[in-house]
């Protein structure tokens, strides 16, 4: 659920804030990307260095720390890089200031510069009659109706000597409640959505024994299928041939031939709320196949092909109202500019463009670059991603389309 999901983990001044550096490793070892934001107090219970180590990045401390470009504003656009806020622990004088809107250290400027939507969960840590003061309940009232999550203590020795409710719980147990609200997130976005998903290779028959293809492995469409599975939609499935199995809870079809693959594509064309055409057609297919094998019989041997059809402009051109339409665009270098002419002449309302190297992006490996085109003009340029982090970052951004 954490692969690929930028993460802001805050550190307010308390005890439990020397779990921390082992709940970043958690994060990491997911896959997510972690920047630690530390109240000067949090820096006298666990190093910065420790923090910044495990992370990988520096610690944020200052308010006035400039971002890449010298712009002494990251504290707004972290609101706008992060996926979701974690305050662990969250001292009942962190609660306070993000309950009252103060915005006087970094930790407390970038809750109030969280995009709205993103998720915010809360840790509170603390003495027991602290966290149960009318003022501390007041205040968790107040974030809780605002929308944030509160993972609450547990009971146990506490840092004063007694023992009872107030401790940070492990850093597993905050790893395990940080993924649950990005699942349920995940599985409700598309509920209620029928999507189609066009995936793999198609293979245009020579002979009997021969036939015109690419090396399109299916994984990015297979992947895009699954997370749109997960995200709740029905999931219709067209694939050429693979050796992939089906994702969960997606109902697949295969074919063989782009002529195949439009029979088998365009009885879903109604029903759908979203056509994603990530299939590797054929351009072409030989005009007369031969029945049999073809005898080596002559020096050279002249196949005439002749254009096969379109699916994704087919059913773009032909949609209902309120449908969207995503598609694909693979070149070996360059070829933005092909990738917004396919945008423009089919139609579209988003084309993901990506590169076939051979190694890291496009065809039969397991990571891919894509620069996604809105549309609106809207360039969305993603770094090297696994497909599946790929597929979900796809899936972030149809699900910001407007409406046709």
């Amino acid at each position: 659920m954490l692969t690929g999901k930028n993460i802001l983990l805050g550190i307010s001044g308390g005890i439990a804030a020397y779990k921390t550096p082992h709940l970043v490793r958690l994060l990491k070892k997911a896959g997510a990307n972690v920047r630690v934001l530390a109240t000067e107090s949090a820096l006298k219970f666990v190093s910065e260095l420790s923090l910044s180590t495990v992370s990988q990045m520096p610690v944020l401390d200052d308010i006035f720390t400039a971002d890449a470009d010298g712009e002494r504003t990251m504290h707004i656009s972290l609101g706008e890089w992060a996926d979701a806020l974690v305050v662990a622990p969250a001292t009942a004088n962190t609660l306070a200031r993000f309950s009252s809107g103060l915005c006087d250290n970094m930790l407390s400027l970038s809750f109030v510069t969280l995009r709205p939507g993103k998720p915010v969960l809360l840790v509170p840590a603390m003495d027991g009659y602290m966290y149960d003061s009318p003022s501390v309940q007041r205040n968790l009232s107040v974030l809780k109706a605002q929308g944030c999550r509160v993972l609450e203590p547990e009971s146990g020795p506490l840092a004063s000597g007694q023992c009872g409710l107030g401790r940070m719980p492990e850093p597993e147990t905050i790893f395990e409640a940080l993924s649950s609200i990005f699942a349920a997130r995940e599985s409700a976005a598309l509920e209620g959505r029928t999507v189609v998903v066009t995936a793999g290779p198609t293979r245009e028959k020579i002979d009997g024994v021969r036939f015109l293809s690419n090396y399109s492995s299916g994984k990015m469409g297979f992947a895009i299928a699954a997370a749109a599975a997960r995200r709740g939609a029905t999931v219709r499935l067209v694939s050429g041939p693979v050796t992939l199995p089906t994702p969960p809870g997606v109902e697949r079809i295969d074919v063989e031939s782009a002529a195949e693959m439009l029979e088998a594509a365009r009885p879903l064309f109604d029903g759908c709320d979203l056509f994603i055409g990530a299939a590797a057609v054929a351009d072409y297919r030989p005009e007369a196949p031969v029945e049999g094998k073809i005898k080596k019989n002559e020096a050279a041997m002249v196949i005439r092909l002749v254009r096969n059809p379109d699916i994704l402009a087919e059913f773009s051109t032909g949609r209902k109202p309120g449908q969207l339409a995503v598609g694909f665009a693979l070149e070996t270098a360059g070829g933005l500019e092909y990738a917004r002419k396919k945008l423009t002449d089919k139609q579209l309302d988003l084309v993901a463009f990506n590169i076939y190297d051979g190694s890291r992006s496009g065809f039969e490996v397991d990571t891919n670059v894509l620069t996604l085109l809105g549309r609106d003009g809207s360039i969305t340029e993603l770094p090297l991603l696994s497909k599946e982090e790929a597929a979900g970052r796809l899936l972030d951004a149809i699900e910001k389309l407007p409406p046709r």
